[in-house]
């Protein structure tokens, strides 16, 4: 984890600016599935620079993000200035140190390929969520992890590829079912709409 975490402070000073077509249509995702559901209370996992926190201010009136890369908290809390958001330094592979029973949302964008153990952020979520709160989770696609694709970002040195792990759509499907989640809707998403080549992205809503 921690050659994971020196790779994102690394990139955290170009990571909204360089040209990331998994970043932006994780973006898209989110807006177009979270657009459809009600929420006030939000803990968002693996916020980094706070590119969804900006969107999800617009619904929300209490944001957490948590993050373990400091260099990324820094770019999200000097683009980010409101009263209703709290960034948070937090390995999220440990107990989360925020109240149970105290989110409508939780969010998890980009993160998960990074973390092993998926039960473990299945059953914390399960704990921090009210009653029907809502669980959302886009992530690269597996077939394109299968495919050879990583977390890569450009140095002066050349391409850095992060470390990363293979989840299968049952193992999520599964570690949700085992902390008592239920599946709302799961949607793949293309690049430029075009479902003849293989799914970028892959997301989730669960609810407890």
């Amino acid at each position: 984890m921690n050659s994971i975490k020196k790779n994102y402070d690394r990139w955290s000073d170009q990571y909204d600016s360089d040209g990331n077509p998994t970043r932006d249509l994780d973006q898209k995702a989110t807006i177009k599935t979270l657009s459809k559901y009600e929420f006030d209370s939000v803990l968002e996992l693996g916020c980094g620079t706070g590119k969804n926190t900006e969107w999800l201010l617009k619904n929300a009136s209490i944001i957490m993000g948590l993050d373990f890369s400091q260099g990324m908290l820094d770019e999200a809390t000097g683009k980010i200035n409101s009263d209703k958001v709290t960034f948070k330094r937090s390995d999220i592979n440990q107990d989360w140190d925020v109240n149970n029973n105290s989110f409508s949302l939780i969010t998890c964008s980009l993160t998960l390929e990074h973390i092993e153990n998926l039960d473990h952020i299945f059953l914390q979520a399960f704990k921090k969520l009210k009653e029907t709160g809502k669980f959302f989770i886009c992530e690269l696609h597996p077939y394109k992890q299968y495919a050879g694709s990583k977390a890569r970002y450009k140095t002066e040195n050349g391409i850095e590829v992060l470390e990363v792990y293979a989840h299968h759509i049952t193992e999520y499907l599964n570690c949700a079912k085992n902390a008592g989640l239920n599946l709302l809707e799961l949607t793949e998403w293309f690049d430029h709409h075009n479902v003849d080549e293989i799914p970028r992205l892959i997301s989730f809503v669960f609810e407890k």
